[in-house]
């Protein structure tokens, strides 16, 4: 993928995107780091998905034995706490996840019990794609949904999912075409 390309003219509020938000050579050091930690299997509602993820600092659950938030993480957490206007302590919860060729996310909304979402893609580029957010009790008269924004997230790039881009729609990433990381930090619900 050549530069940053949306399907659409604008971005869902609250969306942010900031390519080359890293070096090349921070992202070298930043995959060296990762390729040492112990990653899972991820499963939703008893289904494996083809991506692996490492969780640290709090879990989605609560009761889940998490580690800390891993001293390599550290810088990243503050640099991108400062570009999304917040304290580093407020991103609690840091994702990695490992994709290999093939793998997708599913179309979702993050956890409620999280707020703001900062990602940093790595490695190899990849499609977000958005739709509004349709709640379960509502979907089966909701009709076929689609995707209503689309963008293409670059190596070493950045976004930010707040406001309506993070309570109003939900996201998904199609099968990435090569191997890829990402890291994800999320805020507590104030």
């Amino acid at each position: 993928m050549e530069g940053t390309r949306s399907l659409f003219e604008e971005y869902p509020d609250g969306f942010r995107y900031e390519p080359g938000f890293l070096s090349v050579d921070e992202e070298t050091a930043l995959a060296a780091a990762i390729g040492q930690i112990e990653f899972s299997t991820f499963e939703m509602r008893g289904v494996a998905a083809r991506r692996r993820v490492a969780f640290f600092g709090r879990a989605y659950d609560r009761t889940s034995a998490v580690q800390p938030i891993p001293d390599f993480l550290l810088p990243l957490r503050r640099r991108a706490a400062a570009w999304s206007g917040i304290d580093d302590a407020a991103f609690v919860m840091a994702l990695v996840n490992e994709y290999p060729p093939g793998a997708p996310i599913g179309w979702h909304r993050d956890a409620p019990q999280y707020d703001v979402i900062a990602g940093i893609s790595l490695i190899s580029p990849c499609r977000m794609m958005f739709r509004p957010y349709v709640s379960p009790g509502a979907r089966a008269t909701a009709g076929r949904r689609s995707a209503t924004h689309a963008i293409d997230l670059d190596p070493r790039s950045a976004y930010l999912l707040a406001g309506a881009a993070r309570s109003g729609y939900e996201h998904h990433i199609p099968p990435v075409a090569a191997f890829r990381y990402s890291v994800t930090f999320r805020s507590a619900h104030r």
